[in-house]
């Protein structure tokens, strides 16, 4: 029963490397009712991830532990998979010329803010 509970439930990659934030993001998207994938510190292990299963919708995290997520980022948005950027370290218009559609969150966050982020991204999604 848990397993068809767990496929009904939309799916969120969370990407970052900070241990903290990973899991209050994690944290957060499990009290929103959603299935977390990671979180991952490294695109890496994302990118395995997402080769096994596509998110419904992704939060990541610019620097990760192995360089930058843009990568990942491109994947994600090339299977037309919502994204919201959640760093410090690029602004929103840096990430509007490149993404368009992504949503960004400056960290730190007003977990508000991101939850509303979140249900936004959850709508593209679907």
């Amino acid at each position: 029963m848990a397993s068809q509970l767990a496929n009904e439930q939309p799916t969120v990659l969370v990407v970052e490397d900070e241990v903290i934030i990973a899991l209050d993001l994690s944290e957060t998207v499990r009290d929103m009712g959603f299935r977390v994938e990671g979180p991952y510190a490294n695109n890496g292990h994302a990118f395995i991830a997402i080769d096994q299963e596509m998110p419904d919708f992704a939060i990541l995290d610019v620097r990760t532990a192995d360089g930058e997520v843009f990568p990942l980022a491109d994947a994600l948005t090339e299977a037309g998979v919502p994204i919201i950027f959640h760093s410090g370290h690029i602004t929103d218009h840096e990430i509007a010329e490149r993404y368009p559609n992504a949503q960004t969150a400056a960290k730190p966050c007003p977990p508000s803010k991101l939850m509303q982020m979140i249900a936004e991204a959850n709508k593209r999604a679907h």
